[in-house]
């Protein structure tokens, strides 16, 4: 008799196994196993291309000299291309980016830090020392000040 991982039903005198999506044996391991993940996959791709091809033929054709006209990240490109810009925003993004994956660090120490004990507490102390180094660089360097 089968245990949990089959659904059985009776019918006419014998037993028919459903199998529901979970883990098999190692000796159950054949290509028909991967048959719903390709009927999902086959499923993803024609409905994205379904529905690109509807939206194209149904989606209204207004070309108007505006929507022709070339521009990038919502600024017009007029005028000379090589004209100085501020780089203030893209400074706080990357800035934004090393402090966030500086806080990623600390949720393994956060997880462990009774088993790495003293040691890996100077490891964090070095880790948040070399951080505040460089912040305080940048703050010395005025790189968050706005109004330049």
């Amino acid at each position: 008799m089968h245990s949990l991982p089959y659904f059985c039903v009776l019918s006419n005198n014998f037993m028919m196994h459903l199998f529901l999506l979970q883990a098999k044996t190692a000796d159950m391991n054949n290509a028909v196993d991967y048959f719903p993940i390709g009927i999902q996959l086959l499923f993803a791709i024609l409905f994205v291309g379904v529905m690109m091809g509807v939206t194209h033929l149904l989606g209204p054709k207004r070309n108007t000299s505006d929507k022709l006209e070339n521009f990038e990240s919502g600024i017009e490109s007029v005028g000379n291309a090589r004209q100085p810009m501020a780089i203030k925003y893209f400074l706080v993004a990357i800035l934004f980016v090393l402090f966030d994956v500086e806080v990623i660090f600390f949720y393994p120490y956060a997880v462990n830090f009774r088993d790495l004990g003293w040691e890996g507490f100077m490891a964090v102390l070095m880790f948040v020392g070399f951080f505040l180094a460089g912040f305080t660089y940048i703050i010395k360097k005025g790189a968050l000040i706005w109004e330049d």
